[in-house]
């Protein structure tokens, strides 16, 4: 069976950089969410306007089925990134065939908004941070994971997911 992994999270936590650890690490196929929005929602987004629930079901069910999609391939693992801020959302994901674990990265605000803030044309902007923690709903006791509060160098990360998918999986 499939396991899937989706790297969830607020802007500016280091998805991108955590999946391509978990992609190293299990030399699976991955898939960066942002990729799966449509122009409607980056021109939303890059206008400071919060994406709604009927925005993002769309780009949810698209992620959902790329990872079905690799499940029927046959593969052992697939990785994507996705905020998956709310239980709503990380339930459409865990429709996916196969089994889906999220590994949220949580390091402290202070650091994703001086990330944010360096960041260099990407339509996602400093000022959506307090937004996506307005909404931000922990994982729950039925949706297996992992949350990452380390706020090191992304090295450290890197150590502490491999070590929790060597440990669990």
């Amino acid at each position: 069976m499939t396991k899937h992994y989706v790297i969830m999270g607020i802007c500016g936590c280091g998805k991108t950089t955590a999946a391509q650890t978990v992609q190293q690490h299990l030399h699976c196929a991955y898939a960066e969410g942002d990729d799966f929005h449509t122009q409607v929602n980056r021109d939303k987004m890059g206008a400071g306007i919060p994406l709604t629930d009927e925005d993002r079901a769309p780009w949810l069910g698209n992620l959902r089925d790329w990872m079905s999609e690799q499940a029927k391939n046959g593969a052992k693992y697939s990785v994507v990134t996705c905020s998956a801020l709310k239980k709503a959302y990380r339930d459409i994901l865990r429709g996916a065939e196969g089994e889906v674990y999220f590994i949220h990265l949580s390091p402290p605000i202070e650091l994703n908004r001086d990330r944010m803030a360096a960041r260099q044309g990407h339509y996602m902007k400093a000022s959506m941070v307090d937004s996506q923690l307005a909404i931000l709903q922990p994982l729950e006791p039925d949706e297996r994971g992992i949350v990452i509060d380390n706020a090191g160098a992304a090295d450290e990360v890197a150590a502490d997911i491999r070590r929790w998918l060597d440990s669990n999986h």
